[in-house]
């Protein structure tokens, strides 16, 4: 072979291994972002899960239709936890081995949250849970966040209300659950600060389909206003109970109820019944000059225009989580899971269904009291308290 024949074949096989180069990263470039989740999808806490899932999906959808991000495509890899925190555990672990999620939007509850918290923080990646008890992001954690509101903010804003009515005795009654657990623990410790007498602290259990007996304790105890601090059937079964044992006192409820189910499942007994809930709950409400009334309004109608059904707060916690890792990695240029994670924590001024978030190192919720409003169940659907 001559000297120029080499040298064309030299040619040949450097323009060869740059194309094979060149092709590897155009691939590279279109691997698809994977978004995971584990959600309660089904079993007792599905009206958690169930609009948290749709919502990915709807979202993840128009999202991919409008081009992606970073130039990528969005790829939702979720698994039905059914609010089970050993299930969360699993399909945590194989969301990031198997899966090799760059991020993980989920845990419809506490428990499932708290299960998949080591895991989330031994192997680095940003994990944004959509459930309420405030240990979540209390200490900080350096990789987890949380978009609702935390149970103590509730207990906080219930006993503002309280005091506003003139009421400063309070009984309480809450469930068996990690979010009743830590929600009734939060508001012991805040009641005195807010000039509230805890003169009742009565629970049931988690199976219990009859609170009267508690409810008769608390009937006898002076208290002038009642709070239940829980999530699930129980609020309903005690809502019912309320008024079949003559209790007259205000009524409150966590936000952990706050979705139409809870009316339906507590009929008419639910009436004139509070609580701290979000915006998205009364979007059409909301004063026109509300900064959060075109993002909540805009959510409710794509869900509803999709799914034919109310939304919920606990689909805009979804849309929030999903919605704040998507603006981190814009801003990160990358899925680099270190620089998503710092650009989470540095979220200024993000308008959520949930509020306006400013997160900080010490801070990984970034809401604070303003984000919840107080509502009232009136002719069977939510009204604002002003």
């Amino acid at each position: 072979m001559g000297h120029r024949s080499r040298f064309a074949a030299a040619r040949r096989g450097i323009f060869a291994a740059l194309t094979s180069l060149l092709l590897a990263g155009g691939a590279s470039a279109q691997e698809p972002i994977r978004i995971g989740a584990f959600l309660a999808v089904t079993g007792p806490a599905s009206f958690l899960g169930d609009p948290e899932q749709k919502t990915l999906e709807l979202y993840i959808d128009r999202i991919n239709a409008a081009g992606g991000v970073i130039g990528r495509k969005l790829q939702l890899v979720s698994y039905d936890s059914a609010g089970d925190a050993e299930k969360a555990r699993t399909f945590t672990k194989r969301l990031i081995d198997q899966d090799k999620v760059d991020a993980i939007v989920g845990g419809s509850s506490t428990g499932e949250t708290m299960a998949a918290v080591p895991l989330a923080e031994g192997a680095q990646i940003p994990f944004v849970s959509l459930a309420g008890a405030v240990v979540i992001v209390e200490p900080v954690k350096k990789w987890v966040f949380k978009t609702p509101h935390t149970d103590r903010m509730a207990c906080e804003k219930v006993f503002v209300d309280m005091k506003a009515r003139g009421f400063s005795k309070a009984a309480l009654i809450s469930g068996a659950g990690g979010f009743d657990k830590s929600m009734r623990a939060e508001c012991l410790k805040v009641a005195g600060q807010r000039g509230i007498e805890i003169v009742a602290d009565e629970t049931y259990g988690a199976a219990d389909t009859d609170m009267t007996a508690q409810l008769t304790k608390i009937r006898g105890s002076g208290a002038q206003a009642v709070l239940n601090a829980g999530f699930g059937q129980g609020p309903a079964i005690v809502t019912r109970n309320y008024r079949q044992v003559g209790l007259t006192q205000p009524l409150y409820q966590s936000h952990g109820v706050a979705s139409k189910e809870y009316i339906k499942l507590s009929g008419p007994a639910a009436e004139g019944v509070r609580l701290p809930a979000a915006a998205l709950l009364v979007a059409d409400l909301l004063a026109a000059n509300d900064p959060q009334k075109p993002v909540v309004t805009a959510y409710r109608d794509a869900y509803q225009a999709k799914y034919k059904s109310d939304v919920s707060t606990f689909g805009g916690h979804a849309y929030d989580g999903l919605m704040l890792v998507v603006d981190a990695i814009k801003r990160a240029g990358s899925t680099d899971k270190a620089k998503v994670r710092d650009a989470i924590e540095a979220t200024k001024g993000y308008i959520g269904t949930g509020g306006v978030v400013n997160m900080s190192a010490t801070d990984h919720m970034g809401l604070d009291l303003s984000a919840f409003r107080m509502l009232e169940v009136k002719n069977g659907t939510w009204s604002l308290v002003n």
